[in-house]
């Protein structure tokens, strides 16, 4: 179990808001935070590696992490920016995180990227390094993985198919797994839960048919005729 207690003044679109978020995650979830930017999604992303301060508290297990570095966390964060070593080759920015080429091998195979192993990540595709940064994520087994918009400048086939990968790593290591996104198509194909923010707040939180579906039927009853 993830617990989050948090609040954080920020600055949003319309001025100074409060991130007030407090939720309860169940472990080996998948949780996809949703919302118009600026309504706090990253920052608490941030705030539960350790990367920012806030108010309240953060238990995950029943142990606390407020107060913990982020080398401590138990975590694994997958950058929208993907924050590679660019002079390290694909495998050896997994192993830079942990010692362990089983595991490396393992994850370069699930994401098909075995063949590109020794490659510079310089010379790889978009697509090809953010499933390198999902990988680096991963290899230290976290009890919590964070993805902030993973699938973001993707075209559709490559977008797809880490969709696939992400879900494929996400059952084969039982990680609660907590991600941001603005796709609606995505979140529905992944996610167990969704939670959606306005302005800091929890506006919607439960099943994807309960906020998808009833989005979609919600916005199609009030067209006109």
């Amino acid at each position: 179990m993830v617990e989050i207690a948090i609040k954080k003044p920020l600055q949003g679109s319309q001025g100074t808001m409060i991130l007030d978020v407090n939720v309860h995650i169940e472990e080996g979830s998948f949780t996809v935070i949703m919302g118009e930017s600026g309504s706090g999604k990253t920052t608490l992303l941030r705030v539960l590696a350790g990367l920012e301060k806030a108010e309240g508290d953060i238990r995950v297990e029943g142990k606390a992490w407020k107060n913990l570095p982020p080398q401590q966390r138990e975590i694994g964060f997958a950058f929208q920016d993907y924050a590679l070593f660019e002079n390290m080759s694909v495998e050896q920015n997994l192993l830079f995180v942990h010692e362990d080429k089983a595991l490396a091998e393992k994850l370069l195979s699930l994401t098909e990227l075995t063949g590109l192993a020794t490659r510079n990540v310089k010379s790889l595709s978009g697509g090809q390094k953010q499933r390198v940064s999902l990988c680096r994520a991963m290899m230290k087994k976290p009890k919590l993985l964070l993805m902030d918009e993973p699938l973001s400048a993707l075209d559709e086939k490559m977008r797809i198919k880490l969709q696939d990968e992400i879900a494929k790593l996400h059952r084969a290591f039982g990680t609660t797994t907590l991600m941001v996104s603005h796709d609606a198509e995505a979140s529905y194909a992944l996610a167990d839960r969704i939670v959606v923010l306005e302005q800091g707040k929890v506006i919607k939180d439960g099943s994807k048919e309960e906020v998808l579906v009833e989005n979609v039927v919600k916005r199609y009853t009030l067209l006109p005729a």
